[in-house]
């Protein structure tokens, strides 16, 4: 890896409610730090220093009325102009813990994203599983 770029470090962001979103943030986090360095942190305890030095994104919420809950859309609202244009081509992925199909939720932090111009690596259902799978991917530049 070039002297110029980050280490790779995944940023696990999370709001719950109900402790359900927290969990499995946590299971993903786990998972990921056995193939690359992870900050797992509350949406609302994130900095935009940390979107800047991590090198991949996992996005964990909850879905509220058919949105995404609004501890994480405030995340977005505070950080979003902070880093424009300073973390673009980084990989994300998100985990939607939902009664129904989580499609609402999924849609609208997928359209908020798209402006940090981030890149959707992977969706699968079992939190260890993408948080490995998202590590391992970022820790060998894969994404």
């Amino acid at each position: 890896m070039d002297e110029s770029e980050p280490d790779p470090r995944l940023l696990v962001v999370w709001h719950s409610r109900t402790g359900a979103s927290e969990q499995m943030a946590q299971q993903a986090a786990d998972a990921a730090s056995q193939e690359i360095a992870v900050d797992c942190k509350m949406a609302a305890q994130v900095a935009a220093e940390d979107l800047i030095h991590a090198t991949a994104y996992l996005f964990v919420c909850p879905e509220n009325l058919g949105s995404m809950s609004g501890g994480m859309k405030e995340f977005f609202d505070v950080h979003y102009y902070p880093v424009l244009g300073r973390i673009e081509g980084r990989p994300y992925a998100t985990i939607i813990a939902a009664g129904s199909d989580g499609a609402g939720a999924q849609k609208q932090l997928d359209r908020i994203v798209t402006g940090w111009r981030l890149k959707r690596v992977t969706v699968i259902s079992q939190c260890r599983e993408l948080g490995a799978a998202l590590g391992a991917g970022a820790s060998i530049g894969l994404f």
